[in-house]
């Protein structure tokens, strides 16, 4: 086996495990996004770069920047600002970035290697996988599209629903 093969994925094990055993949000997602970035190396030294470049762009992306949007616009506050502000601090950041640097390193040096794929695998040229996800299934795509949206609108729902009681009751003790 490839030693980039073998260091992606313990990378992607390491950083997955921090995203369970995280006890802050905003920690399990930055960790989540070093576990797809390490995926996307794998996919990339199997012989996939279309499918890395689709998990960098889709996954760690635009799904978790619209999971970080609304995970910080639910929990605004007071409180709030102050741990942001603790986010930012470079101690934080150090572990995920060493993983995001040895995953640069390591993509670098597989795409100036220039080794061809393994024999046997067959490309996939992306109007091809777009055919197929819109073709037979293009309900599956929809429907996946509207459950998407369902839960985002129902997180905000529900966090909104969260400061107004909280505002009433912080309202009526401090009255009393």
């Amino acid at each position: 086996m490839d030693i980039a093969f073998i260091v992606a994925a313990l990378i992607a094990v390491a950083a997955t495990v921090r995203v369970v055993t995280c006890y802050n949000i905003m920690h399990a997602l930055l960790y989540l996004v070093v576990s797809l970035l390490a995926v996307s190396v794998v996919l990339y030294t199997y012989g996939a770069p279309f499918m890395a470049v689709l998990e960098i762009i889709i996954y760690a992306g635009a799904i978790m920047v619209l999971i970080i949007f609304f995970v910080m616009m639910l929990n605004l506050g007071l409180e709030t600002a102050e741990h942001e502000k603790a986010w930012l601090r470079p101690r934080i950041w150090i572990v995920p970035g060493l993983f995001c640097i040895v995953l640069l390193g390591e993509l670098l040096y597989l795409i100036l290697q220039n080794k061809q794929p393994a024999a046997g695998i067959q490309v996939v040229p992306p109007k091809q996988v777009g055919m197929a996800l819109f073709g037979p299934y293009l309900i599956a795509v929809e429907l996946t599209g509207i459950l998407l949206m369902a839960g985002i609108v129902g997180a905000y729902h529900l966090g909104r629903q969260h400061k107004k009681t909280l505002h009433r009751f912080l309202e009526n003790n401090l009255n009393t």
